[in-house]
């Protein structure tokens, strides 16, 4: 928790000497005054729910620091739930704080992220949430079988809640060979659209989570992605939403 904190801080004073080129967001209207002066966006998240510790006053303090993203687990139990990748624990739900912490986060405005969550607690999300949810790296189980992934079922749920799920780029949930290739996410996307409507898929990569190699290797190469699509028969509509529009609506959703 005390590292997260003393990050948020490392983060604002990056900030510094480069106001021109980009600034913290924390709400749609905050992204969009970035936009129209040509500023990047920047949003803090938080990739592991379990520094709250059972203490929900943390998530004020961390609401005040910038932060907009929770994820709920990681790949380990912690006080919120439980996470997919230990399968006696696949199906078990939110914990009581992890309930609360829920209510708690939709009251202060920072999205739940179900990325690496139990499909119990997925289920538990849909279930109780208020507001939109997202899952920042998650592909298509169907496609690719890894209980990362998520099922049919949760990307219909996902698009009924007004969620969105980015497009993670590491190999094993893209493929049964575990490669990174662009015709592997090319197949999840028109999954996913299919499934879900056009509006639920967004770019998730997991550039800083994935090991191996990968075809889109880094932010500078992502133009390949929109290029691939156009080749494949996705029309243009369809390459902008995927690739900025639906996480612009969104937001819109979520905060506007």
């Amino acid at each position: 928790y005390e590292d997260a904190l003393n990050m948020a801080d490392i983060f604002y004073k990056g900030l510094q000497g480069h106001e021109k080129q980009a600034a913290f967001a924390g709400s749609y209207t905050e992204y969009l005054k970035n936009k129209e002066e040509g500023k990047v966006s920047c949003f803090l998240t938080v990739e592991e729910g379990g520094i709250l510790e059972n203490k929900i006053e943390r998530l004020d303090t961390l609401h005040k620091k910038g932060i907009r993203m929770i994820t709920l687990t990681w790949n380990y139990e912690n006080c919120l739930g439980y996470p997919g990748c230990i399968p006696e624990a696949r199906d078990k739900g939110l914990k009581p704080f992890g309930f609360e912490a829920l209510e708690r986060m939709e009251e202060l405005g920072i999205i739940a992220d179900v990325s690496h969550l139990s499909d119990g607690g997925f289920e538990d999300i849909y279930r109780h949430c208020k507001r939109p949810f997202i899952a920042s790296h998650s592909d298509a189980r169907a496609v690719c079988a890894h209980n990362r992934n998520l099922t049919d079922d949760m990307l219909k749920k996902l698009a009924d809640k007004g969620g969105v799920t980015g497009l993670n780029f590491c190999g094993d949930f893209l493929s049964p060979d575990g490669k990174c290739t662009i015709d592997a996410m090319l197949r999840h996307i028109r999954h996913m659209i299919n499934v879900g409507g056009r509006e639920v898929v967004a770019i998730g990569t997991d550039f800083d989570g994935v090991e191996g190699e990968l075809e889109i290797a880094g932010c500078q190469y992502m133009d390949k992605l929109p290029e691939a699509m156009e080749k494949a028969g996705f029309t243009i509509g369809e390459i902008e939403d995927v690739c900025f529009r639906n996480a612009e609506k969104f937001m819109e959703r979520y905060w506007g």
